[in-house]
């Protein structure tokens, strides 16, 4: 097996011999990285009656969200749920509140998926306040953790951190989660992990390579700019910069390869994809241009990142910034770059509302992949596609969370100069249907007391189809809930728990566990209809579409719902359904013989409610 690691923190036996200077804290959950993940993880143990850490070691929470990934990835608006879906919830009533229901600003909300970073954050900040039991900490560094317990049912005792004055706090926790995008606390409690591309054999995937390797995906900023002179900071020269560093760019501009520095979402001329559609109040999210003749992303200058200390932490940073800031401030201002180009760029800065105290770029970095554990079950491009003959994807009944965006790789690695040259390992071509993610993704095999739900025990071609911010927060969503359930244990163990006591929590706090495009979150049928559907009543219901599964095209990646995957709650159950689900219904223990039966007149709907009455 390529690369499983642990990792020993420098100076970690130190810790168990000055543990003694620091007065040990408790909380129920301790939860390390305030990515959505981690404060739906939060959220969810705080309505389940326990006390939360929420340790965040930047300055910053929300994770990408507050980062400037204000363009989120996801495919249809019915697959987003939980506490992603409350989010969209309130950056609707934010808008109109503060601009008026029919304004702009609204409108460019895109029914609530897209606002401003700082309104993400805003918006985090209260859901969070709404619950007095978690207790939040920015720049907060894990500086180890303590385990106790033989081989293979240990426990983590204490979470060791240090605030930016350097004093060191022990917080002791029944339940840790590790919510960072890095993976330090699985690592600091050495449960295997692993960085890089297994090969193709490993696990039968055909969109992984041949070979393994240490590869990961590049890693750039998401920067929020705009073209309104009213709120524009022109870019200045990062530290560092050099103009011979970036003027090979003039070779491909002269040869017409590169047309112009900023351009649309299917454009491939450009340096910064501008996503659509626009964010409200004119800002927009820049991201990198897939297969593009130059990238903001810069595979192998990363690959030091998930095992790094502070220090080259921070340097990988300053090389992105010199690299990311640089070619925006080459294009604005070089006189080589032809003004027909270059006073284009012009019309572009960072936005002067945003990010105000980090000079107006993110604090974080995006980091697509890095550790990823070995857990109770690993999850692959197999979990992904169709079942046989079905619209849906393979069934799984120990699902928690849902995905629908797909294996989303931003290339692994580069051959050549950053000017041209070729990216490998992106675009991985995998043929899907929205999918379920297995509860065991997110629990370690050794470990009793610890979740990871961003993190997750997945190979590099499944955890591409999982990395994307609502999967993580529904993951999230379920690790906090998870929490709850194992404290109700004698002996806390996340990996005896009952998996369907779980998704009935999840169903009740509207997180859905399959995908179904005709029964919304706040439907009184939405825990009735996710609970039938993660036993498997809705596979088999329809087949897979001729052509392309997805709904007609909205706008950019965004479309209408799945096709094929309804419910159909008003249709009138056939003798041959009814057949197949009293057997499920026997399957399950269900009083079959108290069901309605198909007599012509009842519903899918009239059944699946008696259902869930009776045994749901």
């Amino acid at each position: 097996m390529h690369q499983i690691r642990w990792l020993l923190l420098r100076g970690a036996g130190l810790l168990g011999l000055t543990a003694g200077l620091a007065r040990a804290e408790s909380a129920d959950v301790v939860i390390y990285g305030a990515t959505p993940s981690g404060i739906a993880a939060a959220i969810a143990a705080a309505k389940g009656g326990h006390t939360v850490l929420l340790a965040e070691p930047t300055i910053r929470i929300g994770g990408m969200t507050t980062n400037g990934l204000s363009h989120p990835d996801f495919r249809a608006f019915e697959a987003l749920s939980g506490t992603y879906h409350e989010l969209t919830l309130r950056t609707l009533a934010y808008y109109r509140k503060t601009y008026g229901p029919d304004s702009q600003q609204v409108k460019d909300t895109f029914r609530g998926t897209h606002a401003e970073p700082k309104v993400n954050l805003l918006l985090f900040q209260q859901l969070l306040a709404e619950h007095p039991k978690i207790t939040v900490r920015t720049q907060w560094t894990l500086a180890g953790a303590r385990t106790r317990g033989p081989a293979g049912n240990r426990w983590v005792q204490a979470a060791h951190f240090r605030d930016p004055a350097g004093k060191e706090h022990v917080f002791e926790g029944k339940i840790l989660i590790d919510a960072t995008y890095e993976g330090d606390l699985i690592a600091a409690a050495q449960v295997p992990y692993r960085v890089g591309v297994e090969s193709r054999d490993e696990y039968g995937e055909s969109a992984a390579p041949e070979d393994s390797s240490g590869d990961l995906q590049g890693y750039n900023f998401r920067l929020t700019m705009t073209q309104d002179p009213a709120n524009r900071v022109m870019p200045v020269a990062p530290r560092g910069y050099r103009r011979e560093d970036f003027a090979p760019l003039l070779d491909l501009i002269a040869a017409g390869k590169i047309k112009q520095a900023f351009g649309g979402y299917t454009d491939r001329d450009n340096v910064l994809k501008a996503q659509i559609p626009i964010l409200p109040n004119g800002k927009r999210d820049i991201n990198d241009v897939s297969n593009g003749f130059v990238r903001l992303s810069l595979p192998g200058d990363q690959l030091m990142w998930p095992e790094g200390d502070a220090a080259t932490r921070q340097r990988i940073y300053d090389e992105h910034v010199l690299w990311n800031v640089g070619l925006i401030y080459f294009l604005q201002n070089d006189p080589a770059v032809p003004a027909a180009m270059r006073e284009p760029a012009r019309t572009w800065g960072f936005c002067r509302d945003e990010f105000v105290e980090t000079g107006h770029l993110p604090p974080q970095l995006y980091v697509r992949e890095a550790r990823r554990m070995v857990g109770l079950r690993v999850f692959t491009q197999n979990d992904t596609p169709h079942a046989p003959g079905d619209a849906r994807a393979i069934l799984h009944r120990d699902a928690i969370a849902i995905g629908e965006y797909g294996h989303s790789s931003h290339g692994t690695r580069h051959e050549g100069s950053r000017f041209g040259g070729k990216r490998h390992g992106e675009g991985l071509g995998v043929v899907y249907a929205p999918y379920q993610i297995p509860y065991g993704t997110i629990v370690p095999k050794d470990v009793r007391n610890l979740l990871a739900p961003v993190p997750v025990s997945a190979s590099h071609v499944g955890f591409c189809a999982i990395r994307l911010e609502p999967a993580w927060t529904s993951l999230g969503q379920a690790a906090g809930h998870a929490a709850h359930l194992a404290l109700q244990q004698e002996s806390p163990d996340v990996r005896a728990l009952n998996v369907a006591q779980l998704q009935r929590l999840l169903h009740a706090d509207r997180s859905a566990t399959l995908y179904v495009n005709d029964v919304p979150r706040d439907s009184p049928d939405f825990p009735a209809v996710q609970w039938w559907g993660a036993a498997g009543g809705l596979h088999g219901l329809a087949p897979k579409p001729a052509g392309s599964p997805r709904g007609k095209a909205i706008q950019g990646q965004y479309s209408e719902g799945w096709l094929n995957h309804a419910a159909d709650l008003a249709r009138v159950l056939d003798a041959t359904l009814a057949s197949r689900w009293e057997a499920l219904g026997r399957e399950l223990g269900l009083p079959v013989e108290k069901l309605p039966k198909a007599d012509g007149r009842t519903t899918r709907g009239d059944w699946i409610r008696a259902a869930f009455r009776a045994g749901g």
